[in-house]
């Protein structure tokens, strides 16, 4: 039996694809360099099939090549971009991360990441990974499938993204990014903070206990302590960061 599949669909497909792989390789979770790029591949196909009915019709059957590499490009700027946003307030957690590592005496426990490619501390990787698991457990990954999802329907295969929109929405997000990450390790940096005017105070009174000898071990051991506790907040800091990388997207869909 002969199966003949419009030349406008299997297009669709391919440009839909595009778009859907190139956020898939950056966009948190599922940028994580432990799923191998041929499923990110087949996952990027996956998206597009169920779309490809309403995407047809917003391809021409008759597309010239250097119009469909210009499309292919400008969906993988898409992509890149919806990704960026997301990726962008899900980067405060490892600055939460990277900010106890400074405060906590971790900071000399510097090693190379190879997921991230990228040098990570102990915590800035822990806080990734914690961040990563929560997502998948609370569904949030569902959440952003959802919303990229709507990206075919807001900026169609044939439409154009607002370059000027999208740079407004990296400045708020940047920001945003720097306040969460600051608000998440804010408890650790204060009682930190409480405790080196503690042991300065110490030294002033008692210069001859020298009280930074035990100083070092007395701080890792309250920062194990205060981020195992503070790790009861992280779900609803994830969700947080979570409902504002949507509210990115959407502004950026909604133009």
């Amino acid at each position: 039996m002969d199966v003949s599949v419009p030349l406008s669909t299997v297009l669709a497909i391919l440009l839909a694809s595009i778009r859907a792989g190139v956020w898939l390789v950056l966009c948190p979770p599922f940028n994580n360099r432990g799923t191998p790029m041929t499923v990110k591949a087949l996952l990027s196909v996956a998206i597009a099939l169920p779309l490809a009915p309403k995407l047809a019709t917003q391809v021409p059957p008759d597309m010239s090549a250097g119009l469909l590499i210009a499309n292919a490009v400008e969906q993988a700027v898409v992509g890149a971009a919806l990704a960026f946003l997301t990726m962008l307030l899900f980067a405060a957690t490892q600055i939460a991360g990277n900010l106890v590592d400074l405060v906590g005496g971790f900071s000399l426990a510097f090693a190379f990441d190879p997921f991230s490619l990228q040098g990570n501390a102990v915590f800035g990787r822990f806080y990734s990974l914690i961040t990563m698991a929560i997502m998948y457990a609370t569904d949030s990954h569902q959440l952003i499938l959802r919303g990229f999802t709507q990206s075919y329907k807001a900026i169609p295969l044939n439409g154009t993204m607002s370059m000027n929109n999208f740079t407004q929405l990296v400045t708020t997000g940047a920001g945003q990014m720097f306040l969460a990450g600051l608000q998440i390790a804010a408890p650790l940096i204060a009682i930190m903070l409480c405790v080196d005017v503690a042991l300065g105070l110490l030294t002033r009174a008692a210069p001859a206990l020298n009280p930074f000898a035990f100083g070092f071990p007395a701080k890792i051991l309250l920062t194990l302590t205060v981020a195992g506790t503070a790790m009861m907040l992280l779900p609803n800091a994830i969700a947080n960061l979570t409902t504002r990388s949507l509210t990115l997207v959407l502004r950026l869909l909604n133009g």
